[in-house]
C-alpha cells in the first residue's frame, strides 16, 4: 500500500508552505500529493507550483470538477501539466453536486452519470489524436450545432502531443452507479468516508478488477493521546459533508455513510445542520463513526487499525493534512514508518 497526502482546498487564504510540504511528502516516499477545489482555489495552480520544486512525487487532482471545464480544457490543462511534471499528474475527477454546479458554474445538473460517461471518452479522444474530434451526444456536442451557433465550428485536434495518451483518470464516486462505472470506465476509484471493514460491500466489483486499478480513499487522520480533542476537526468535517454539502434529498455523501451502515447516525446529523443547529451536528458525529472512518488517537490505536487497510484492496491511502505545517510534517513522518 502506498501513502499520498491529500491537501484538500484552501480556505480564506493558502495552505501555510504547501510547497514545502510536499518536497518533505517526496522525501519521506510518499507517491502522490493530492489537491482539491470546491469554489475557491482552483485544483490546478498549487500542483504546477508543487511539480516547479520536486522531481519524482505524483501531482492528484482529488478532485477536479468536471463542470468546471469542458473535456477540452480540462485536456488542454491535463497535458501541459503532465508536460510540466514530467509525466507525474494523476487526473481525479468527479461530477460535484447539484449545489456548487448549477448554483456555482450555472449549469444544469442533469443526468450526471451520462455527462461523466461522455467527458470521458471526449477527454480520452483528445488525448489519442487519432482524428480531429467531432462528438455527438446528449450532454456534449462538438462542433455546437445549438442555439446561436454560427456553424464555422469544425472539428480540431490538438496541438500539442501528450507526453502520455494513457495518463491515469481516476473518478471521485460515492452514488453505486457512479462507483460501478469508475471500475468500468476509470483507471481508478477515489473514494472518501470508505471505512476499510466495509470494502466488503464492493466485493462483486473488486472481483472483476482491472490490473493496475488504483483505489485512493481520502482518509482524515489526527495523531494525539487526547481523542476527543483530536476527533473535533474530523467530527467538523464529517458533518459539513452529511450536513451540508448537498440538498436534504439529494446529498451524494449523506447517502454514502448510510450505506456504510450510519444511517440513523447520518440521518440525524443532517436533521441538525439543516434545522441551523451545526454545533449540534458536530457533537452528533459519534465517537465510533470517527474510529471507523478515519483514523484518530494515539499511535498505537492507529498502528492497529492500519492492519485494516493494509489487508484491504486499497493500494493508496491518502491521509489529510494536518492543522498547520509542523503537525502535518509530524504526521506524514509518523505514517512513512508505520507504513513502509
Amino acid at each position: 500500500m502506498k501513502l499520498a497526502l491529500n491537501f484538500g482546498y484552501w480556505g480564506k487564504t493558502p495552505i501555510d508552505r504547501f510547497v514545502e510540504i510536499a518536497e518533505r511528502a517526496e522525501a519521506l516516499g510518499f507517491d502522490a500529493v493530492f489537491v482539491a477545489e470546491a469554489y475557491g482555489s482552483d485544483v490546478f495552480t498549487p500542483l504546477a507550483a508543487i511539480a516547479a520544486r520536486t522531481s519524482r512525487i505524483k501531482l492528484g487532482t482529488g478532485i477536479m470538477q468536471i463542470s468546471a471545464r469542458t473535456p477540452a480544457a480540462a485536456a488542454m490543462t491535463a497535458v501541459t501539466l503532465d508536460h510540466i511534471s514530467n509525466g507525474r499528474l494523476i487526473l481525479g475527477v468527479g461530477v460535484s453536486g447539484p449545489q456548487v454546479v448549477e448554483g456555482w458554474y450555472g449549469q444544469p445538473f442533469r443526468r450526471p452519470l451520462e455527462r461523466t460517461r461522455e467527458w470521458l471518452t471526449l477527454f480520452r479522444k483528445f488525448l489519442a489524436r487519432e482524428a480531429p474530434v467531432a462528438f455527438e451526444g446528449r450532454q456534449y456536442q462538438l462542433p455546437y450545432r445549438g442555439e446561436g451557433a454560427t456553424g464555422l465550428g469544425k472539428p480540431l485536434s490538438l496541438i500539442t502531443h501528450p507526453l502520455r495518451k494513457d495518463l491515469p483518470v481516476l473518478l471521485g464516486a460515492e452514488g453505486p452507479k457512479n462507483v460501478e462505472l469508475a471500475f468500468e470506465a476509470f483507471d481508478g476509484w477515489l473514494p472518501m468516508l470508505l471505512p476499510p471493514g466495509r470494502i466488503d460491500l464492493f466485493s462483486p466489483l473488486l472481483a472483476r478488477m482491472k490490473p493496475g486499478f488504483q483505489i485512493v480513499p481520502q482518509i482524515y487522520t489526527a495523531i494525539s493521546h487526547d481523542f476527543a480533542a483530536a476527533s473535533r476537526p474530523v467530527k467538523q468535517q464529517i458533518a459539513l459533508y452529511v450536513g451540508g454539502m448537498g440538498a436534504k434529498d439529494q446529498n451524494f455523501h449523506k447517502s454514502f455513510i448510510e450505506r456504510m451502515g450510519f444511517a440513523a447516525e447520518a440521518q440525524h446529523i443532517q436533521d441538525l445542520w439543516l434545522a441551523g443547529r451545526q454545533a449540534e451536528a458536530v457533537d452528533a458525529v459519534t465517537d465510533s463513526m470517527v474510529d471507523e472512518i478515519a483514523l484518530v488517537g494515539p499511535e498505537e490505536r492507529i498502528r492497529e487499525r492500519l492492519d485494516a487497510y493494509k489487508a484491504s484492496p486499497i493500494t493508496t491511502l491518502c491521509i489529510s493534512r494536518g492543522r498547520d505545517f509542523e503537525q502535518t510534517v509530524a504526521m506524514m513522518e509518523f505514517f512513512a514508518k508505520a507504513v513502509p
